[in-house]
């Protein structure tokens, strides 16, 4: 198929009536600036890549807007982790998959054309192991297929509470490994992802969570080129905690004693030292950031000017999807760093409006970290498009140099028509085919965890 574009953001910029040819594959054959349309479908309205979501949680959507009661103590990150213990006790894998779908139907409409889904959760309610051990592994393609979007499945080893191979809590039975039974489940997920074409990577949860003998075994079994996902760094105590530990902190480990290269998505790596923010840059790895998420939990300010300053490469995700926006996470990126800086247009270059920038740069290092040809509007490139709504008050009347720059910061809060995926259009108008259906399935869990 072809489309025809008035106005496309193509990897060498804006350009002027672009023709954009689909291979049958749903990969770009060719992209023509100063083209006539032909009989090519005419897209309505202005087309940029769609954003690859690097880092979700997909059952957490349903906790969105339950935790905002202030505890005796102080509500911190621990608190909120404690709350959504006790939340995932009543999740069954119905209800999971239920919720994963709604998150991913707002997802695509919300501009995310791809996600990584970050899956821990691997047991059911009382930590037994299913009969599939895969089972909600296989629940969250299931609702990646319903919804359409393109999937990177990052089953999570998970064995410990705390640095040094502490023992697990209670509260963590769900998403307990040992490095046999991780391997065993990650054996029929390279089965599964063959057969059903989603990607596949490894996820060793975090520093705190695995320890370095487990956390090599992990690491082996990523197949060539897999993207390698951890959370390093998010809160101040785990940093302490960490220094206690190894005498280094999280970033600083990782990058002496993992080999983090561009297959690794470093998450949140919010609390860097200097050192720790040039070494991530030069590994190539990328920082996963969720700014919006980091900010609910109170985690910190990532030193984003700092990072890009030395060449780093970084994408957004929504994390416990409490908001699912790309351009409220570059928003809130943006933001946090005037806020820290008394500045403006901190994370702009001279050459690009700081809306296009970001855009540019998360897109890019978003698909680097799902392993997917994608993030670019640019030959061999998957064809994830999204169309700006250009009847949105705050777009119309803009140029195309400030489309992004009004689509983030100004008061557009819905500024996208339509959404392709692989060459396939799954939001029409703002519309999802399935959003009722899916909805319905999403209230009716509501009703049985709150039964």
């Amino acid at each position: 198929m072809n489309l025809f574009a008035a106005d496309a953001l193509t990897a060498d910029g804006w350009m002027r009536d672009v023709l954009i040819a689909i291979a049958a594959d749903g990969t770009i054959a060719r992209v023509e600036a100063g083209a006539r349309p032909g009989g090519a479908e005419r897209v309505a309205g202005a087309l940029v890549p769609g954003m690859p979501n690097l880092h979700s949680h997909a059952f957490q959507r349903a906790l969105a807007g339950r935790t905002g009661r202030a505890s005796a103590e102080g509500d911190s990150f621990w608190t909120w982790r404690q709350a959504m213990y006790a939340f995932l006790d009543r999740v069954d894998a119905d209800a999971f998959e239920a919720i994963a779908a709604q998150a991913y139907v707002e997802m695509l409409k919300a501009g995310y054309t791809a996600v990584a889904e970050f899956h821990y959760v691997h047991h059911d309610p009382q930590g037994r192991p299913y009969a599939d051990p895969a089972e909600l592994a296989r629940r969250v393609v299931a609702a990646a297929g319903a919804a359409g979007i393109a999937l990177t499945l990052l089953p999570v080893f998970y064995a410990h509470s705390d640095f040094g191979g502490a023992a697990p809590t209670a509260g963590q039975r769900r998403f307990l490994h040992t490095p046999d039974s991780y391997a065993r489940q990650f054996e029929v997920l390279v089965r599964d992802a063959a057969a059903a074409g989603y990607g596949l990577g490894v996820a060793p949860h975090s520093l705190r969570a695995v320890t370095p003998d487990e956390l090599a075994a992990v690491i082996a079994l990523a197949p060539r080129g897999a993207p390698i996902h951890v959370h390093a760094a998010e809160q101040a105590r785990e940093v302490a905690d960490c220094v206690a530990w190894s005498g280094a902190h999280p970033v600083e480990w990782l990058l002496g004693h993992a080999g983090v290269d561009a297959r690794w998505c470093v998450v949140h790596a919010t609390h860097m030292t200097a050192g720790e923010t040039r070494g991530l840059a030069a590994s190539r790895a990328v920082a996963g950031l969720a700014p919006t998420t980091e900010a609910d939990l109170g985690d910190g300010t990532f030193p984003a000017r700092d990072f890009l300053d030395v060449g780093g490469a970084f994408g957004v995700g929504s994390d416990s999807n409490t908001l699912i926006d790309p351009f409220a996470e570059l928003r809130q990126l943006e933001w946090s760093q005037r806020l820290a800086r008394l500045k403006r247009n901190v994370l702009g270059t001279r050459e690009l409006p700081v809306g296009q920038s970001l855009h540019t740069r998360a897109a890019r290092g978003g698909a680097q970290a799902l392993g997917r040809a994608a993030g670019a509007i640019a030959p061999g490139c998957s064809a994830d498009f999204v169309v700006l709504d250009g009847n949105d008050p705050a777009l119309g009347g803009q140029d195309p140099d400030t489309l992004l720059d009004a689509a983030i910061f100004g008061p557009c809060r819905k500024p996208v028509r339509d959404v392709m995926v692989g060459g396939r259009w799954v939001v029409r108008d703002g519309r999802h085919p399935r959003e009722d259906a899916v909805l319905a399935a999403y209230r009716a869990a509501l009703a049985h965890l709150s039964g």
